[in-house]
């Protein structure tokens, strides 16, 4: 990411962009009440034109921290990048859907959803994509524990060696 990006951001949203003790060229993190908005301009200005997006992800720092949002721009025209990272407060983690801004997003927050239990409000079809939809709990989340069975079904636990 170049500092011209960072630049143009911080003068669009500067509530938004949450300061950091040492500016990385590697990310930048937006706080998630604007994250439509921001990502709507990152899109849609000529001079950054973020048309694709290549990954969310999320991220979980342990049962005491909080969870994480990460997203992976780039723009074909201008051949640039930029990670987005979104905290979130683990006990409601929510942030808005940016499906509307790029369709690939549909199924990475269905995935996400699914596996860490964010959710991403304004989604016109947030439901499980992996797992059943009567399945409890989020597979990815450091404090989850695997059910022994789903519905009568002895549920493997993970090998601890390869056999």
């Amino acid at each position: 990411m170049s500092q011209d990006i960072r630049t143009i951001l911080k003068k669009a949203f500067p509530a938004a962009i949450v300061e950091q003790e040492a500016e990385t060229e590697d990310y930048l993190e937006v706080r998630p009440g604007e994250w439509f908005e921001i990502a709507t301009f990152l899109h849609d200005t000529p001079e950054l034109k973020f048309d694709s997006l290549q990954c969310i992800t999320g991220v979980d720092w342990g049962p005491e921290a909080h969870l994480e949002v990460r997203y992976n721009l780039h723009s074909m025209e201008h051949k640039h990048k930029l990670e987005i990272r979104i905290v979130l407060d683990r006990t409601a983690p929510e942030v808005p859907s940016v499906e509307k801004i790029w369709r690939v997003a549909d199924w990475f927050e269905r995935e996400v959803y699914d596996m860490y239990g964010i959710v991403f409000t304004g989604h016109r079809n947030l439901r499980r994509i992996l797992l059943p939809d009567d399945w409890v709990g989020w597979p990815l989340r450091k404090d989850y524990e695997t059910p022994e069975t789903y519905h009568g079904i002895v549920v493997p636990k993970i090998k601890e060696e390869w056999e």
